[in-house]
């Protein structure tokens, strides 16, 4: 298939969920893979048939700030880079609070802000990688949680304000997929992991790629992914 000519910026594009976007919308689509990992980024878009680096530690505001300068036209940012952030409320301090909320609230909040003249011109789409966690608090998540609850009231925010714009913003609300941050979290338990037991990350790509290839005359607000029947 050719490509559909539209630029689609990932974030966390190397591995896990927003590598399994990267792969899904490649076919179709220029992306910018982006990353911290200079190595990894690189690799990660050896492997894609269009693609180009957006490599930046999105917690640093002037690194965030110069490498969406050199992004030009876009059609769409999928924002897929977030940290877990994990434990009861009596093991967390505030630098953990602020690390949390730094990756997965505010630099999806200031690298939008960043982008928005591009999606604005092209009447792009902002898509937002949420969790089941920004739906519902369960014990020890109220760090993970906090973060998700407040990326999602942006996005709300967001569609509202853009609406007059012509962007679209999409939160999409995975149940628990087979990654590396799910190993983590089931593993920090003492319980046993197995992939199988959750949603493939190609799973969440699909409905990314319903998300950004949807038509103009519609858009996917929200959109949760939840287990299928085993």
């Amino acid at each position: 298939m050719s490509s559909s000519g539209k630029r689609v910026l990932i974030t966390g594009g190397t591995r896990g969920i927003g590598r399994a976007i990267a792969q899904t919308l490649s076919p179709t689509h220029d992306l910018l893979i982006g990353g911290r990992d200079d190595a990894s980024v690189k690799q990660t878009c050896a492997a894609l048939r269009s693609a180009e680096p957006f490599v930046a530690d999105l917690a640093d505001e002037d690194a965030t700030r110069a490498a969406a300068e050199s992004v030009g036209d876009l059609d769409a940012v999928v924002h897929s880079a977030g940290v877990l952030g994990h434990g009861p409320v009596t093991s967390l301090d505030r630098a953990d609070w602020r690390h949390t909320m730094e990756l997965n609230v505010v630099a999806v909040a200031d690298l939008t802000r960043l982008l928005l003249p591009a999606l604005r011109r092209a009447h792009g789409t902002v898509v937002v990688i949420n969790s089941g966690a920004g739906l519902t608090a369960r014990a020890d998540t109220a760090l993970y949680a906090a973060s998700k609850f407040a990326v999602r009231a942006f996005a709300d925010s967001l569609r509202e304000q853009e609406r007059e714009h012509g962007v679209r913003v999409t939160s999409i609300y995975p149940g628990r997929v087979d990654t590396d941050m799910q190993r983590e979290l089931i593993e920090s338990g003492g319980q046993h992991y197995v992939g199988s037991n959750y949603i493939r990350p190609e799973s969440i790509a699909a409905a990314v790629r319903l998300a950004v290839e949807m038509s103009a005359d519609a858009s996917v607000d929200d959109l949760s992914v939840r287990p299928g029947p085993r």
